[in-house]
């Protein structure tokens, strides 16, 4: 018996550490959580356009600094009225562009001339806030913008008057996310700028600062 006992005391020691290795094993491969990465925009926004802006207005708070608060991007589908796979191939098309999933519009009322009634579905939309906004409009200014045919900059005459722009895009293809072999139909889209400047100056020179492409006013010669 005190044979037995030997034999099992020395296994039981000889298991220990390889027990120990094996644990400190599974801690080590675990996968390493991976670092938040700031958008280069917010980043701009930050340390640049957030400190010119205050020196340019005399902000005497960085309260009162103008800032983005929310991208919304509107896609109107009426042809889904007759063809309800336009509707899918828009909300396909505008998951694929903002990484986010869209909400469908309905009709708020009826519309005899174009055969519309109210709770119809004709239309998607999205709404983009902190990363994905920024991430969203770098994209916009650096690749989808400059891909549109014979692009000049984009009018300055579409703010409300409350600091905010809203800007149309024809052809949802300008961005290269798009397969445009998979393409049926063409949609056009609108993608509102919501910020948080009291005036349509303020906003233009926010907008401007994070690179948005205005069209150059031209000086008439005398």
């Amino acid at each position: 018996m005190a044979e037995k006992k030997s034999q099992k005391t020395e296994t039981t020691k000889k298991e220990q550490p390889r027990a120990k290795a094996g644990k400190d094993t599974a801690v080590a491969e675990a996968p390493a959580k991976e670092e938040k990465v700031t958008p280069r925009l917010a980043e701009k926004y930050k340390k640049e356009i957030g400190p010119e802006l205050q020196k340019r207005f005399s902000y005497k708070s960085v309260m009162q600094i103008p800032k983005l608060q929310k991208i919304v991007i509107n896609m109107g589908v009426g042809s889904a009225v007759q063809d309800p796979k336009n509707l899918d191939e828009a909300t396909r098309d505008l998951e694929t562009i903002t990484g986010q999933k869209a909400s469908v519009r309905k009709a708020k009322k009826s519309i005899s001339n174009f055969k519309l009634r109210e709770g119809v579905k004709i239309g998607v939309m999205v709404t983009l806030r902190r990363e994905r906004m920024y991430e969203f409009l770098d994209r916009l200014i650096s690749i989808a913008l400059p891909r549109v045919r014979d692009f000049r900059g984009i009018p300055d005459k579409s703010f409300d008057g409350r600091g905010n722009y809203t800007l149309g895009i024809k052809e949802q293809i300008i961005f290269p996310e798009i397969n445009t072999d998979k393409v049926t139909k063409i949609l056009g889209m609108d993608i509102t700028f919501v910020t948080s400047a009291k005036t349509d100056n303020e906003a233009y020179e926010l907008l401007t600062a994070f690179g948005v492409p205005f069209r150059k006013k031209e000086i008439k010669q005398s």
